[in-house]
């Protein structure tokens, strides 16, 4: 089991090594493992729900590699943001095949945009975790 110090060790490496700039923080009522705020900038973490997400993804990689991925994951959030304006107002008063297709996008996007900050012995990986992230989300 990682703890809060492990896991605050590992995003803080990644975004020293990728020079960004962003904050990070503890959350224990967030119901998600990560959550990037593109508002305040703002990598959200909840120890437990990671460990518990770790436990559920079947990669043979060590627990802080896993953290990297999901922390991988999150900060293409930043990048997708940063790269792409998408009109976010669709997301709160869009139809709902909009909203459906803009947050598909947007993830899409989250899970290209961080592979890029994947070192190379890591890349395999988290495209076995992407996948297995589908296959979670769809509740198989």
């Amino acid at each position: 089991m990682l703890y809060i110090w492990n896991i605050e060790t590992i995003i803080d490496e990644i975004v020293q090594k990728h020079n960004l700039d962003i904050t990070y923080e503890i959350n224990n009522k967030l119901t998600a493992p990560m959550s990037f705020n593109v508002s305040t900038n703002t990598l959200t973490f909840n120890y437990l729900q990671v460990n518990g997400y770790i436990s559920k993804i079947k990669v043979k990689e060590t627990e802080e590699n896993l953290v990297k991925i999901i922390v991988f994951h999150e900060l293409g959030y930043y990048l997708t943001f940063k790269k792409h304006k998408h009109d976010l107002k669709t997301l709160r008063y869009g139809e709902d095949d909009e909203v459906e297709a803009l947050q598909a996008e947007i993830e899409r996007n989250a899970w290209d945009y961080g592979r890029t900050l994947v070192p190379e012995e890591l890349v395999n990986a988290f495209d076995r975790v992407r996948d297995q992230d589908r296959m979670l989300l769809q509740g198989l």
